[in-house]
């Protein structure tokens, strides 16, 4: 089991990086809100998880502990594989996929690619009271929150700057992601939904 890597970021894509450890480049699967706090040439921890298959051996890497142990539990769900648990994180964070279980919200799961309705109702059955109560601050933004939203849209630009595009790309592929949402502010909760449709709009990026 490989539990955490530790090395120099070598090369960040948008569903994967290169930790280069002693000489030894591991390629690592990501949610972009992980990826996207790496940088080439820095070092960086990640806290990983290997999944062995007859096939493969593919090592998933979390910013924390919390993500992987989420991501784990996950994949108890009969039909969540490693794809669809990553998925998850890439769409909702840990609370908020808490949050979706503990409320039975499915809509919020079938925001997830890859889960449909059927899904989505297994999802809540069987991860009832497996990954923890909501915490105290795992509600709806307040309004005091919601206010202060334009920090969050600096986020997710600063996190595609980091992954490579420049200010300006990054900014328009934003905009048009919250234009298609119907609002022009990113809640606290929201800066993975809205990082990944930012990355959607803007495509795969070569070199």
């Amino acid at each position: 089991m490989i539990a955490s890597l530790s090395g120099t970021v070598a090369q960040v894509a948008l569903d994967r990086a290169v930790v280069d450890v002693g000489g030894v480049g591991y390629l690592v699967h990501a949610t972009p809100a992980t990826l996207a706090g790496l940088r080439v040439g820095e070092q960086a921890l990640l806290h990983t998880t290997l999944v062995v298959r007859e096939d493969s051996m593919t090592v998933y890497g979390f910013a924390d502990t919390e993500e992987r142990e989420v991501f784990e539990t996950a994949q108890s769900v009969s039909g969540v594989g490693p794809r669809i648990a990553l998925a998850m994180l890439a769409v909702l964070t840990p609370s908020a996929l808490r949050r979706a279980v503990d409320q039975e919200d499915t809509a919020a799961l079938r925001r997830v690619p890859g889960i449909g309705a059927k899904s989505a109702q297994r999802i809540v059955l069987e991860l009832s009271g497996r990954l923890g109560a909501p915490g105290p601050d795992d509600g709806a933004a307040s309004g005091a929150a919601t206010s202060a939203a334009g920090d969050e849209r600096d986020q997710v630009v600063e996190a595609l700057v980091g992954l490579g595009w420049a200010a300006k790309v990054a900014e328009g592929a934003v905009d048009k992601a919250l234009a298609e949402a119907g609002t022009d502010r990113v809640g606290p909760t929201e800066v993975p939904s809205t990082l990944r449709a930012a990355l959607r709009q803007l495509g795969p990026r070569h070199g």
